[in-house]
């Protein structure tokens, strides 16, 4: 125990912790702590708006591996937090959401900037600490951060203002590192027997293997079987797409070829994913969730086990883990593997499929007109993105689009808006991930309404020489709704129209370099100028009006109305 104050027993659970950067806005409830940042190793990344430091927490714990960590001030700065903290849950990234809060003394006498901080995060965090004595400020730190880890999602570490100061004796908890299991050994044992049965088994690669690091273990797995393997849903980057085994995505605008490969599986191995139901409903016309098909599902959390579909064999594990001791299993044992007697067969079907979804990729929308056609911009940002670089995506409708086009040769490289779904996402996630990893090229896809939730974040990156480049598609449409106004509003367009300025310039007003681009054959070397500049890019690309196929339409059906009878009210 050695005597300090509350604020530096706080710093040090922090530098214990190796944190070394903290996204937020600077408020007087924390001064104290944050006053010593800078001399602990820590570097304060002034952010535009709290929202926008939790996304970039967010990107920063998704490529790093480690824990992001944002902070703000109390009352209106927290409550901005809901939002990106509410996205981190559900991506399950291990965020710290510390929360400064109105002091002990005058809580509930509705005070300046008061509110009850705990409910708001009660539902989308995994833990919540409350600081209730300055000499448990380090102990509760700590906690928030073991929890982060060992349940992937983000925390909240409640502290009411006043403890901050005063003198404690503490004691700096050292983590506590959770040793990984790849499962029981019976359940595994009854996965290995149903995959050495298969006929045609399909592998998916959910976001569990690139969180454990088992992108080499599901591959050298993948190669034992000869099997086909498909990412889930906005986790493209969980199977390198230079594998020959590898088929793309599942999902809204997935890939042809994975569905129509794995609607033929026997046995579907889903490998760290609680396959999400937006990442199992038909696209494209095509119905590919094999019915019939007996699913074996790997997941670190019990409770998505058989959540969304039934699994004849769940396995309480890692992915990384399950993955080895299932290919170990399937080599050891003298049984024999049906699979392998067609593996020439199932090698044609697989190059088949994967060629007929290119060639229609390469056809489809690939126009050379001015503006430019939404797959055609998209094809070009995809051939002349570096291998090693992150993309974010936004939630939207060309954004989502971008599913078809998104191919990685190494994890940790996409980073989705998930099932969230919220605007805003993409330019501060890049952020993040531009931190976490300042050698790789980030690159953020977003709309242009969305942009106008995230582009305050220019400033963030001009200030903190951070150069992430943020592609800005043009349309002046909300797209995604306005598609559901042409399909089930007979093209009753309300609040979906946009009129906007021009983006490259007010970025380059803010700072950053601007670049407009209006064809087609303009895009990838304004990107590789972006990208090469080593300043923060605004690239705006003008596209048509063009819009994929609704994402929701599940959730509507033709309205039975009369618009006749609202005539007399207008």
């Amino acid at each position: 125990m050695v005597q300090m104050t509350p604020s530096e027993a706080f710093v040090e659970t922090l530098v214990s912790r190796g944190v070394k950067d903290v996204f937020g806005i600077v408020g007087s409830a924390y001064m104290d702590a944050l006053d010593i940042f800078e001399p602990a190793g820590i570097r304060f990344i002034s952010v535009a708006h709290e929202q926008g430091g939790g996304h970039m927490a967010d990107g920063y714990a998704r490529v790093s591996g480690k824990v992001g960590v944002c902070i703000a001030q109390n009352g209106p700065g927290i409550t901005n937090f809901v939002t990106s903290i509410a996205a981190a849950y559900w991506a399950h990234t291990p965020v710290v959401c510390i929360t400064p809060e109105t002091g002990t003394a005058t809580q509930g006498l509705g005070g300046f900037q008061e509110t009850e901080q705990l409910p708001f995060f009660e539902k989308i965090t995994k833990y919540q600490a409350h600081v209730n004595r300055s000499d448990r400020i380090a102990e509760f730190t700590g906690r928030c951060f073991d929890l982060a880890l060992a349940e992937r999602g983000p925390t909240q570490l409640n502290i009411p203002r006043d403890l901050f100061y005063g003198m404690v004796e503490a004691n700096i908890p050292k983590p506590v590192h959770v040793e990984r299991s790849p499962g029981g050994p019976r359940s595994l044992e009854q996965a290995a027997e149903l995959l050495s049965g298969a006929k045609f088994p399909v592998i998916i690669a959910g976001g569990g293997v690139v969180f454990s690091d088992g992108v080499k273990e599901v591959m050298a797995l993948a190669e034992h079987l000869h099997a086909p393997v498909v990412n889930s849903y906005l986790h493209n980057d969980s199977f390198p797409c230079d594998h020959e085994l590898w088929c793309g995505p599942l999902g809204y605008q997935g890939s042809k070829a994975a569905m129509n490969l794995i609607r033929q599986a026997d046995v579907v191995l889903a490998v760290g994913t609680r396959l999400g139901p937006f990442g199992t409903l038909p696209q494209h016309g095509i119905d590919y969730w094999p019915a019939n098909a007996k699913l074996i599902q790997i997941d670190s959390d019990h409770r998505k086990l058989s959540l969304v579909r039934p699994a004849e064999v769940a396995v309480l594990g890692d992915a990384r883990l399950a993955a080895a001791a299932l290919q170990e299993s399937l080599q050891a044992s003298n049984r024999k593997i049906a699979c392998l007697e067609t593996r020439e067969q199932r090698a044609s079907e697989i190059q088949s499929q994967k060629q007929a979804w290119e060639q229609e990729l390469n056809q489809w929308g690939q126009g050379d007109d001015s503006p430019v056609s939404p797959r055609r911009a998209l094809r070009e940002l995809e051939r002349a993105a570096p291998e090693n670089a992150m993309i974010s995506t936004d939630i939207g409708n060309i954004c989502s689009v971008a599913n078809s086009y998104l191919r990685f040769k190494q994890p940790r490289s996409f980073l989705a808006a998930m099932s969230f779904g919220n605007c805003g996402y993409a330019y501060p996630v890049a952020i993040g991930a531009k931190v976490a990893s300042p050698d790789r090229p980030a690159i953020a896809y977003v709309g242009d309404g969305a942009w106008g939730m995230s582009f305050g974040e220019t400033l963030t990156c001009v200030r903190e020489n951070i150069p992430a480049v943020a592609v800005v598609f043009n349309n002046g449409q909300w797209g995604a709704e306005k598609k559901n106004q042409v399909d089930f509003y007979s093209d009753r367009y309300i609040g979906t129209n946009l009129t906007n300025p021009s983006f490259a310039a007010i970025g380059e007003a803010m700072g950053a370099l601007g670049i407009r681009v209006d064809s087609p054959d303009a895009i990838g070397d304004a990107l590789r100028e972006a990208l090469s500049s080593g300043r923060p890019a605004v690239l705006e690309v003008m596209v048509t009006q063009e819009l994929g196929d609704p994402f929701r339409r599940d959730a509507l059906s033709k309205p039975v109305r009369t618009m006749e009878k609202y005539k007399k009210f207008v």
